[in-house]
This record gives C-alpha cells, sequence and structure tokens, in this order.
C-alpha cells in the first residue's frame, strides 16, 4: 500500500498534512485559520498538499457555531480494569467534578494501540469532538505523548512527569511523600527495609525508587537491588513479591510497597506466612486510597491528593483553551498518613536511642 493509499484509508489529520508539506503542525492551523503571519507562498503550498490528500477541516465547519465543543475527554492508559481501578478512579472524580464546574462535560477514551496508530488521539480533536485530553497513566515508551503540541493539540498530563518537555502537567509530589515514608521508617528503627515497586519506565515511581535509595545512602545503610522486588502494582504481584523477598531476606523488618494494592497483597501474604504486622515486619503503602483506612491493620501511607490533581488537571486545560500561553508545571504536596501497619522495629531500642540518622 502506497503512502497516499494509507492515508486515504483513514481520516488524514493536521499532522499528515504538515509531514507532506514539510511545516510545523501549528503552521497548518494558522494556514487553516487565516492567520495573517503566514505567507501567501506557505498558504498555498499548504492548501495544495490538503486538497492533495483529501483533508476535510470538520474542525473549523462546527466551529462556525461555536469556538469550542466544552467536552474533554480523558485518555486511560491500555489496562485491564483501568476503568474499575480505585486510583484512576479517584483521579477521575476530580477531574468530571471540576470540568462540570466550569461548563465541560467528560468522555473517555482508551489508548489501545489500534486507537494510536489510527492517531485517534488527534482526530478526536482535528473532528471537534472533544477540545482537550487529560491523559492518565502515562509512561516512558508512550512516544504517542510527542504528539500533543499545545497550541495545536491541547493534553494535560495528570500524576505523573512526562519524558516530554513541552508537555503540560499536573502531578502529586511522589518524591517527597518518599522521604516522609522513609524517615518515619528510619525513626521507628528500621534498617532492613524491603522495596516492593512497579513502573521502572513511570518517572513518577522512579522518583519514588530513587527517593527511597537515597535515604537509606544517606543514613549509611547498606542495600542492595536484592531487597527491591516488582509487584506490577496489582495484590497479587505485591503478595508474591513479599514472599521473595522474605525468603530471600527473613531479615527485612519493613516492607516499603510504592503503592496501596501492593501493600494489601503484601499484608495478606505475611498472614500467610504466620509473620504478624506490624509486630514483626511493619508494612507502608503508597496513594492512601479509602479502603486503606478500613483494612486490618489499617494501612500507613502517603496520601495523594488524586482528586485535587484531577481537579487541577482540567481547570489547567480549561485554562489553555481559552488562551494560556505559560506552560502548566503543578507539583501538589503530599503528607504521611501513620496508621496501625507500623510500629517499632524489632530489636531496635539501641537505634532508637541513637535517634534516627
Amino acid at each position: 500500500m502506497t503512502g497516499q493509499s494509507a492515508l486515504a484509508a483513514r481520516q488524514v489529520s493536521l499532522r499528515d498534512v504538515a509531514s507532506a508539506a514539510s511545516v510545523s503542525v501549528a503552521t497548518v492551523s494558522m494556514v487553516l485559520n487565516n492567520n495573517p503571519r503566514i505567507s501567501r507562498a506557505t498558504h498555498a503550498r499548504v492548501q495544495s498538499v490538503m486538497d492533495k490528500l483529501g483533508y476535510q477541516p470538520n474542525r473549523l465547519a462546527q466551529s462556525l457555531s461555536s469556538k469550542y465543543t466544552n467536552v474533554l475527554a480523558i485518555l486511560m492508559p491500555d489496562l485491564r480494569n483501568a476503568f474499575a481501578d480505585a486510583y484512576f478512579g479517584e483521579v477521575i472524580s476530580g477531574i468530571c467534578e471540576r470540568s462540570s464546574q466550569l461548563g465541560y462535560k467528560v468522555m473517555l477514551e482508551q489508548a489501545k494501540p489500534a486507537f494510536i496508530d489510527a492517531k485517534k488521539h488527534l482526530e478526536i480533536i482535528d473532528r471537534r469532538f472533544v477540545d482537550g485530553l487529560v491523559i492518565l497513566g502515562t509512561d516512558e515508551t508512550h512516544t504517542y505523548l510527542a504528539d500533543f503540541e499545545p497550541g495545536v493539540y491541547p493534553a494535560v498530563i495528570a500524576d505523573n512527569l512526562p519524558a516530554f518537555d513541552h508537555l503540560d502537567y499536573v502531578t502529586s509530589d511522589h518524591a517527597s511523600g518518599a522521604r516522609q515514608l522513609m524517615s518515619y521508617l528510619l525513626q521507628l528503627g528500621h534498617r532492613k527495609i524491603g522495596l516492593i515497586t512497579a513502573g521502572s519506565q513511570i518517572r513518577s515511581h522512579q522518583m519514588i525508587r530513587d527517593s527511597f535509595r537515597a535515604r537509606l545512602q544517606a543514613s549509611d545503610i547498606q542495600h542492595d537491588e536484592t531487597w527491591e522486588c516488582d509487584g506490577m502494582f496489582t495484590e497479587e504481584g505485591g503478595a508474591q513479591a513479599a514472599l521473595d523477598l522474605i525468603n530471600r531476606h527473613p531479615e527485612l523488618t519493613a516492607l516499603f510497597c510504592a503503592n496501596d494494592k501492593m501493600a494489601l497483597g503484601a499484608m495478606h501474604q505475611l498472614r500467610r506466612l504466620r509473620i504478624e504486622v506490624p509486630r514483626q515486619v511493619s508494612v507502608v503503602g503508597f496513594d492512601d486510597l479509602h479502603h486503606a483506612a478500613f483494612v486490618n491493620p489499617a494501612l500507613t501511607t502517603v496520601h495523594l491528593p488524586l482528586m485535587q490533581v484531577g481537579a487541577l488537571a482540567a481547570e489547567r486545560l480549561i485554562e489553555r483553551l481559552r488562551g494560556r500561553t505559560e506552560p502548566v508545571r503543578e507539583v501538589v504536596g503530599t503528607h504521611l498518613v501513620v496508621r496501625d501497619s507500623t510500629a517499632i522495629a524489632r530489636d531496635a531500642s539501641h537505634l532508637l536511642s541513637e535517634g534516627a540518622d
């Protein structure tokens, strides 16, 4: 299939036109809007390419009656049961609540390979189905995120730091949360701490891992990667990771889990092994999802302001749609929530008398 035939098989996007005309997407957008900054020669060349490719400017046709659709899209990751996940549910709740307050409706899409390959993430803006997107669950493998140029394809990344510097984002302060949690465990006398993490390609979780390691190093605690295990963000993964860590290092006195689901799985596994939480091993999570307070023992964790992050992401996206030009780079504070799953480390009285490093 030739390049032109392939384009004909799907909706031609602004990016297709820009590539064929050897100009930026922003230039194509300005041509469509008859921006006086565009020279006559460039305008004629881009228009010729649009005619050749059969580009249909649906966005302009619909914008005659309204500048905006007043609809936002939430782009979810391609994960099984993503729509039922409590973490995403809290962020979505914040997005929907703030969007409604500002007069916007919200639709949900999922970044499945076929959706991305067909450039649907751009087409829903080009064809005026939505004005912009809030994107959840991103990682460094999602190269399609480079397509979202703020002036042409407005988008905000929620609760992560994007790999592309031009992207807008609103995120929780994961690094600070990890430091708070580590300081607390050290104050309790824990020196043998296992890490159950996941998402090595997710920048927010890289920050959690790096903060964990840095705090140990600053406290002159010997640590190697055999004290770390991938829990795959799930209860089942957390349970298996806890089993692997305890089998490798029965001397561990605490497990630092990079989300609440893995922490719950870890506590379940420790109960099966007849290891008491927190008397023998303390367990901490990271999220403070609603159910964390209602398990037994109640989970010590870091509170991520997920609803606030979602609400701010929606608000900043709408500001962008209404003319904001400055980048969105917002980090929302986190805090430690101490509950019943943590206690003084076994045989740590001599450490406590010296004080945490």
